[in-house]
């Protein structure tokens, strides 16, 4: 572990605190309870409700003056952001501080700390979480555990300083994988950002097609939303990371551009062939990513039953579980992409698990997505 005071205790900056950052200073709390947590962001309701939850020891006022002590401070604002503070901090920490962030998009971000001459004190980072949802009113302490988190260390920064913060990292409950910054942002363009345009557009074009009544939007359940619910993430967040991976977005891009004319050529001309090799490719490949693969989406736990249109029949399921914490609770109308028609979501697979069982034991039709 890196250097502490007298009493070994780490103090540790957060610059934001928005979901990601406000999760993992919640995670440090939770397993450091005595380290010192100082926080800064532009959200005052944020910091006061930090405070009083005791995330934070100290709302910091003024980055420049107030973070010298710390031995961490993280990044944890938009892409843009980041930059524009990495600059600030340049100064104002002292000589044996590691500054790491939680962007999405390493590059940018490694080239202004060569600039600035900051290599030997900066260790990318990337927590592959995320959630629609925004803001520390989202935040929870356990969002990182069991995640892959990226490292990106620069090439002159002491590795044992990489060691330290990758055993921080990994006693929150990460599982930590290093990566120079340009995989990372050409792997993260096709697994997260992409996909987020993607399901954008998707919207875009049912909007285009939906009454003036917006029936689509009550029949859009199942499949679409469950595609789809990425859209719903910060215009502003995802504005600065498709800006700053344009590179890579848009060879992603023009290679889906090229396949989708040759896919629409098959589609007009009725080419049974292609089309099925089409569905058939993505089948496989689909079906060989493990079940427990942790995706840049927060991972929700989900069991799906069928239930009988009875009165009592929603108490008795409930009353099965009364020892199960539940998370979200939904009933399927649209069931084109679902099974079952009531649909419950659980904090974790342990309790989707022993749920399960205690309905199918009842006899009750249990499915689980895959």
């Amino acid at each position: 572990m890196t250097h502490t005071n007298e009493q070994g205790i780490l103090e540790i900056g957060f610059v934001g605190l928005g979901l990601i950052g406000g999760s993992i200073a919640k995670s440090i709390r939770r397993v450091f309870p005595n380290y010192k947590i100082l926080g800064y962001d532009s959200d005052k309701t944020a910091l006061k409700n930090a405070k009083e939850d005791g995330t934070l020891d100290v709302i910091v006022k003024d980055v420049y003056e107030e973070f010298y002590d710390c031995n961490y401070v993280f990044l944890c604002t938009p892409v843009g952001h980041n930059m524009a503070y990495l600059s600030i901090l340049k100064d104002a920490l002292n000589p044996d501080c590691i500054i790491t962030d939680v962007g999405s998009v390493k590059e940018p971000i490694h080239e202004l700390v060569k600039t600035l001459g900051m290599e030997k004190r900066f260790i990318g980072g990337h927590p592959m979480v995320g959630s629609e949802k925004s803001g520390y009113s989202s935040c929870h302490d356990r969002l990182i555990e069991n995640a892959y988190y990226f490292l990106t260390p620069t090439k002159k920064v002491p590795q044992e300083k990489v060691t330290e913060l990758d055993s921080f990292i990994e006693e929150l409950g990460a599982m930590t994988i290093h990566l120079d910054a340009e995989d990372h942002d050409r792997f993260t363009a096709g697994i997260s950002h992409v996909p987020h345009l993607i399901a954008c557009e998707l919207v875009h074009q049912v909007a285009k097609i939906d009454t003036k009544d917006g029936i689509l939007k009550q029949l859009a359940a199942g499949g679409f939303k469950d595609i789809t619910r990425i859209a719903s993430s910060s215009p502003e967040v995802w504005e600065q990371i498709i800006i700053s991976n344009r590179k890579n977005i848009s060879s992603i891009l023009k290679g889906m551009i090229d396949e989708l004319s040759t896919l629409y050529e098959a589609v007009e001309n009725a080419d049974n062939e292609y089309i099925n090799e089409y569905f058939a490719v993505a089948n496989r490949y689909r079906s060989s990513v493990p079940d427990n693969a942790v995706g840049l989406m927060q991972k929700t736990y989900e069991i799906f039953m069928d239930i009988p249109d009875e009165p009592g029949e929603l108490l008795k399921v409930f009353g099965l579980i009364q020892n199960i914490n539940i998370k979200n609770v939904g009933i399927i109308h649209n069931r084109e992409y679902e099974e079952g028609c009531l649909k419950l979501v659980f904090y974790d697979n342990e309790s989707a698990a022993q749920a399960e069982q205690i309905f199918r034991d009842n006899h009750y039709i249990v499915y689980k997505r895959n």
